[in-house]
C-alpha cells in the first residue's frame, strides 16, 4: 500500500513551493517586521526627518508656541526637475512594456516570443498591484497619515502618527506609503527580465534611480522613512510574488 501511494504521489501534479514563492514569503515577512520595528519606535521617522528641515524665527506673534521652518530640499530646482522625471519614468516605461505586449500577440505563433510576453506581464500586473492598487489606492487613501511637512512637528497643522497607523487626520493622498518609493522599488525588480548583456548595463543606472527617488521624497518633507522604505519594499514584495504566481501556474526555464 505504501508503494502505492508512493506511485501516485510520484505521478501526480503536486508542486512544492518554488524558490521565488520562498524569496516571497522572506520578503512579506521582513515587510511586516520593518513596519512592526517603525510603529514601535516612531522617534526614527521624526528624527529621520528633522535632519532635513531648516528651523526658522517665527514671524507672526499668534504663531509663538510654533515650530516654523521649512525643508530646503524642497526649493532645490535640480530636485525639483529630477523628481519630476523620476516620477513618471515607471509610468513611460510600462507604456513601452504594454507596447511591446501587444507587439507580441500580433506575431504568428510561430514567432510568438513566450517568454518576453509572460516577462511583461509580470512587470505590469506588479505594477498596477503595488504602487498602484495596494500603495496609491489602498494606503494612502484610507490610512490617513500625515505627511512629515504636514504636521505640527515640522510646522504643520496636523499630529503625527507613526507607521501603520489608522489615527491620523490626513483625508486624501497622505504619506503612508510612498507611492513614488514603490514605482521607484518597481524599477529596480525589471533588472531580472532584462536579457544579457543590458542587464549588466543597466542595472547601475537604475539601482542609482530607485534609491535616489524615495531619498528626494524623504528630504522634501514629503514622507517618513518608513513611508519610503516600506513603499519601496512593498513593490519588490509584490513583484516576487506575482512572479512567484506565475512561475507556478506556468513554469518557465530561468533565465
Amino acid at each position: 500500500m505504501t508503494a502505492s501511494l508512493a506511485d501516485k504521489l510520484s505521478g501526480s501534479q503536486v508542486r512544492f513551493p518554488s524558490s521565488a514563492g520562498g524569496i516571497f514569503i522572506g520578503l512579506s515577512c521582513l515587510w511586516w517586521t520593518l513596519l512592526l520595528v517603525f510603529h514601535t519606535f516612531p522617534q526614527v521617522d521624526i528624527v529621520t526627518s528633522w535632519h532635513f528641515f531648516l528651523v526658522d524665527t517665527c514671524k507672526a506673534p499668534d504663531t509663538a508656541a510654533q515650530i516654523c521652518g521649512h525643508f530646503p530640499s524642497r526649493q532645490t530646482a535640480l530636485l525639483d526637475a529630477l523628481r519630476t522625471i523620476f516620477f513618471r519614468l515607471p509610468y513611460v516605461v510600462a507604456a513601452v512594456q504594454l507596447f511591446m505586449l501587444i507587439k507580441c500577440y500580433w506575431h504568428r505563433a510561430a514567432t510568438f516570443n513566450a517568454l518576453r510576453a509572460r516577462n511583461l506581464k509580470i512587470a505590469l500586473t506588479s505594477l498596477l498591484l503595488g504602487p498602484g492598487l495596494i500603495a496609491n489606492v489602498i494606503l494612502k487613501e484610507h490610512w490617513g497619515r500625515p505627511r512629515p511637512i504636514e504636521t505640527l512637528t515640522f510646522g504643520g497643522t496636523l499630529d503625527f502618527v507613526q507607521a501603520g497607523s489608522l489615527a491620523g487626520k490626513c483625508i486624501s493622498n497622505c504619506s503612508f506609503v510612498s507611492g513614488e518609493a514603490a514605482s521607484a522599488g518597481w524599477l529596480l525588480c525589471l533588472v531580472m527580465l532584462i536579457p544579457q548583456p543590458a542587464r549588466t548595463g543597466l542595472f547601475l543606472p537604475i539601482l542609482a534611480i530607485s534609491i535616489l527617488t524615495p531619498l528626494m521624497r524623504l528630504s522634501f518633507g514629503a514622507h517618513y522613512l518608513s513611508d519610503i522604505v516600506l513603499g519601496w519594499l512593498l513593490a519588490i514584495v509584490v513583484f516576487a510574488g506575482v512572479y512567484a504566481f506565475t512561475e507556478f501556474v506556468t513554469p518557465a526555464k530561468k533565465f
